[in-house]
């Protein structure tokens, strides 16, 4: 089995890399890995459905689709992933085979880990590691995260989105209570020393493991990378189709936005009220919206060739924005 420990914190690069090494190449593989200051969606979510977008937009939080299922997670420096691919197709939903090393490593540090669930690793019932599979062609990939050192408000706020905001048919996430895994150390090293000692006890566990630098595919895997894990359209726009509503008051008035969007999170239908004034039919800009995606720097163009507050007086290109995002 190869041994990978990734030195990129980029999310777009990482995930790049994993379905590089599950699709292009034979070997088995482990992998530990980091992203930093990330937000990283399920594949059958619906993004916007997921994640506080003012508060990721203000924070430089990116947001990357993975290629398994589940729910959302916060990713920092303090939050430790964990990546095996195998050949094999009957392991499939068995998290026990793919978790019980983790567990023993934290068990050998004194930590009462156990598996809950079908995918969870629990300390006192409180989450700290979210698992989730794909196949692909007689291999499968498992991966999960290590919450040890995890910045928790900024993960609270990061996935704190209103509910009545959007009505998606994607999967929503579940939200567990948490902890750190650093928390029941009594000397907790930093995260990188951590992630050291996972590796060594990993490499002694593993038959034949052998260490594996990633960087001698760079140039594929920045390919995938730049061509599908860092675009909108995979990490937005193949979310499914959904309807979103939103409204907000101001000075001169309130507003009410309805969207309906369709494959790429392409507006089909979109109504403006409210009891505001204008200069020009409201209808009129609820139609130039339609054909557009649900993006903010593709509405923010339509918005600098016509002049908002003829629609809705009072109204800046910057107060239409916040209402839609």
């Amino acid at each position: 089995m190869l041994f990978i420990v990734s030195d990129s914190f980029d999310p777009y690069y990482n995930l790049a890399a994993e379905e590089f090494l599950m699709k292009e190449r034979n070997e088995e593989v482990f992998m530990l890995w980091r992203n930093d200051n990330t937000i990283v969606i399920g594949r059958n979510q619906n993004t916007l459905a997921e994640i506080n977008y003012d508060y990721v937009k203000e924070q430089n939080i990116r947001v990357v689709r993975r290629m398994t299922g589940g729910g959302a997670v916060y990713h920092d420096m303090g939050n430790i992933n964990f990546t095996f691919i195998v050949n094999s197709e009957k392991d499939f939903s068995n998290y026990d085979a793919f978790t019980a090393p983790i567990i023993g490593f934290l068990q050998s540090l004194g930590v009462d880990a156990r598996l809950k669930g079908r995918n969870d690793l629990v300390i006192e019932d409180k989450k700290i590691s979210g698992n989730a599979q794909y196949m692909h062609k007689g291999r499968m990939l498992h991966h999960g995260t290590l919450l040890y050192d995890a910045r928790q408000n900024k993960l609270s706020q990061a996935l704190a989105v209103s509910e009545e905001k959007i009505k998606s048919k994607g999967i929503q996430s579940v939200r567990s209570r948490v902890t750190n895994i650093g928390s029941y150390l009594k000397e907790p090293p930093p995260a990188e020393q951590f992630m050291k000692q996972l590796a060594d006890y990993m490499v002694k566990s593993i038959p034949d493991c052998q260490y594996y630098d990633i960087h001698v595919h760079d140039e594929a895997i920045t390919k995938l990378r730049d061509e599908k894990y860092a675009t909108w359209e995979w990490n937005f726009g193949y979310s499914p189709r959904y309807a979103f509503s939103a409204k907000k008051r101001f000075p001169f008035g309130e507003v009410e936005i309805h969207l309906q969007t369709g494959r790429e999170a392409v507006i089909e239908e979109a109504k403006i009220y409210g009891d505001f004034f204008s200069r020009k039919p409201i209808d009129e800009l609820a139609e130039r919206l339609c054909g557009l995606r649900h993006e903010a720097n593709e509405i923010e163009k339509l918005l600098t060739e016509i002049v908002v507050s003829d629609y809705i007086d009072g109204m800046s290109t910057e107060d239409f924005l916040t209402i839609l995002f």
